[in-house]
């Protein structure tokens, strides 16, 4: 069973950032993209960065576009978030997600594609 534990979360003010790491405990055969979700209270699950763990291929939320990078380092299983210029809006539970098979990077952001879960970590902005 494949195990993803995330870290990094925290409270930081407005314009601050924050790295969010996920390691994963075993690579599987099939592992087409990981990614990074988000969960505010009172609101659905969204994408918000994905990679393709081959071509290395990104997508990210219109909301996250130029603030957040998702890359991931395979010698040490892990996979990162950086977020920079972080919005009161970006407070949520931040969630490190992994998918079997997909199409594409956009399928990456897709909340049906993940296969794994990690537990999460809470990211908090105050302003």
């Amino acid at each position: 069973q494949v195990q993803l534990v995330e870290s990094g979360g925290g409270e930081v003010q407005a314009g601050g950032s924050l790295r969010l790491s996920c390691v994963v405990s075993q690579y599987t055969d099939n592992r087409f993209c990981m990614g990074w979700f988000r969960q505010a209270p009172g609101k659905e699950r969204e994408g918000v960065a994905g990679l393709t763990t081959i071509s290395e291929t990104t997508s990210y939320a219109d909301s996250v576009k130029g603030r957040f990078t998702i890359s991931q380092d395979n010698a040490k299983r892990t996979l990162y978030l950086q977020m920079n210029s972080l919005k009161p809006e970006d407070t949520a539970m931040y969630y490190c997600a992994a998918a079997r098979f997909g199409v594409g990077a956009s399928w990456c952001l897709n909340p049906l594609a993940p296969d794994y879960w990690g537990q999460g970590t809470q990211v908090t902005v105050s302003s």
